[in-house]
């Protein structure tokens, strides 16, 4: 049999998600147990029992643990309790044999029932499962990810060494992981790093990092999230949804924690895109979580079609703590007007060597004289005006609290071989020079943009230069780092080329920052 989403064998789907710690009945990570203690029954006779049973649609998801001694029994509806225990108090764990997914909200009842004699009394409590939680950037790097080439790949085996060369030089000290599998280079897209978390001892947080697989599928890359399990560290899959661009988690990004209009998003929100009426196959999943209830754009109007593509989230020394970056067409369009008006009409638009370029590359005075450019971009500004206009409702971000990005689209594009592009209803566009917004925060200071071989005027990169001067304005360095070769012909860019796992040590549950 296969599964009617992904095209795969359905005992294959098992397997992967079936081999983990919270299967069988034995605790093997006892500190992520969620405590349970009854208050001890001082007054019971030697006859006295108790039972202890799981109640409601959550029952069958939960293992409840009785500890006795120095181990923990597995809890039965046959297990019973010695009055002895009872006057002592018990000392129970909880734990989770899946995350909260559709159809189960997470919560769960202990019933705990004494008997002595001819009399019984029974008394629950009702406890939620932890949410599976996405990262933003107000959250520190511990490590990168990115994908290691393969022998036919020299150019992202140097990417990749290039890319652990610049998380090392921001202070980040954990080695970049590699990926090995070099078909797929999109580290952005086949895995988000989660997390669950809940008080532990002292009120520090208990963190359990929780990979999440991309709703791919038969997306064979995103096997690799299971290879990350560890100590600490479990995965999940979305259980549905095929290798299509709007499923992939590059269409996936976090607005950092806010409070507006009476809602409060205390671990911070999603962003996902949709393609026409389509969502992506992880909505309902991270619906599911009553956490960080995703807020929908429009992507259908991208080539790929991923938020990473044009709006990003940005630490800023402000009350709010952060700003919204977003690419900005008009601005990228300026530029090559001043250049123009300035004398410099003939200078190449690209300043990438010939050989690494798309056929031949056209003077500042051809790609604005051709008309598609200013169309495709027009279309573009209006497209992104749109999706920020929706931002700021929900947010209540202001002008003041943006940082535009000078950016340049390009239609025509229509996605991946093999992938169906996204729908518009003018041609698909893509990044022109490599999109600056789809980098990445490596510290609260320091972001990693993608080369972007802009028109050189006076042995400068006037693009790189305006790049550079838009964060400078919101607090933040750049350091650039080439993707031409590797994901830019392809559509992509640095952002979706790597990943980051980000400190997750924040009691959201007690705060709105």
């Amino acid at each position: 049999m296969q599964d009617e989403d992904s095209g795969w064998p359905l005992a294959v789907q098992r397997r992967l998600q079936a081999c983990n710690d919270a299967q069988g009945n034995v605790v093997r990570a006892p500190e992520y147990l969620a405590p349970v203690r009854t208050v001890p029954v001082a007054n019971v006779s030697d006859a006295a029992t108790g039972s202890l049973q799981l109640v409601g649609e959550g029952n069958s998801k939960v293992r409840l643990f009785l500890k006795r001694g120095d181990s923990w029994t597995y809890v039965t509806d046959s297990t019973r309790v010695t009055a002895a225990e009872l006057r002592a108090g018990l000392r129970l764990g909880l734990d989770g044999r899946d995350v909260i997914r559709e159809g189960w909200d997470g919560r769960v009842t202990v019933r705990f029932t004494v008997t002595d004699g001819d009399r019984t009394s029974t008394d629950e409590v009702m406890l939620r499962a932890a949410p599976v939680l996405t990262q933003h950037h107000l959250q520190r790097v511990e490590q990168a990810l990115v994908v290691d080439g393969n022998r036919n790949g020299p150019n992202q085996r140097k990417f990749a060494r290039e890319f652990a060369k610049e998380v090392r030089e921001a202070g980040i000290t954990k080695p970049t992981y590699k990926f090995k599998d070099g078909s797929d280079i999109w580290a952005q897209d086949f895995i988000e790093p989660g997390y669950v978390s809940m008080p532990g001892p002292g009120g520090k947080p208990r963190v359990l990092r929780t990979m999440i697989r991309s709703g791919q599928m038969d997306r064979d890359a995103g096997k690799q999230v299971f290879e990350l399990r560890g100590p600490g560290v479990g995965a999940v899959q979305i259980n549905k949804g095929r290798y299509d661009q709007i499923n992939s988690t590059g269409n996936l990004e976090t607005i950092p924690p806010y409070a507006h209009n009476g809602k409060s998003y205390p671990a911070g929100r999603i962003i996902t895109g949709r393609h026409g009426s389509r969502l992506p196959a992880h909505t309902a999943f991270l619906k599911a979580q009553q956490a960080q209830d995703p807020l929908v754009l429009d992507t259908g109007w991208l080539g790929v079609g991923h938020v990473d593509e044009f709006v990003q989230f940005l630490p800023a020394d402000t009350p709010r703590g952060w700003k919204i970056g977003i690419a900005d067409p008009e601005g990228g369009l300026a530029l090559l007007r001043k250049a123009q008006r300035d004398g410099h009409g003939h200078t190449k638009v690209f300043s990438i060597p010939r050989s690494y370029a798309d056929g031949r590359v056209p003077t500042i005075d051809q790609a604005l004289s051709g008309g598609q450019l200013l169309k495709d971009n027009a279309f573009a500004a209006r497209k992104i005006k749109e999706s920020l206009a929706l931002l700021k409702r929900e947010t209540g971000v202001t002008d003041a609290e943006l940082v535009k990005i000078p950016a340049m689209y390009e239609g025509g594009f229509g996605g991946f071989p093999g992938q169906r592009p996204a729908p518009a209803q003018n041609r698909p566009v893509g990044a022109y020079h490599p999109g600056a917004v789809n980098g990445v925060v490596l510290t609260p200071a320091t972001y990693l943009a993608p080369e972007q071989w802009g028109p050189v005027v006076d042995g400068k990169d006037i693009l790189a230069e305006a790049v550079t001067k838009a964060y400078a304005k919101g607090g933040m360095r750049v350091r650039y780092l080439d993707d031409w070769r590797t994901h830019h012909v392809m559509g992509g860019k640095v952002h979706c080329g790597i990943n980051t796992i980000r400190a997750a040590g924040t009691a959201w549950w007690n705060s709105t920052k």
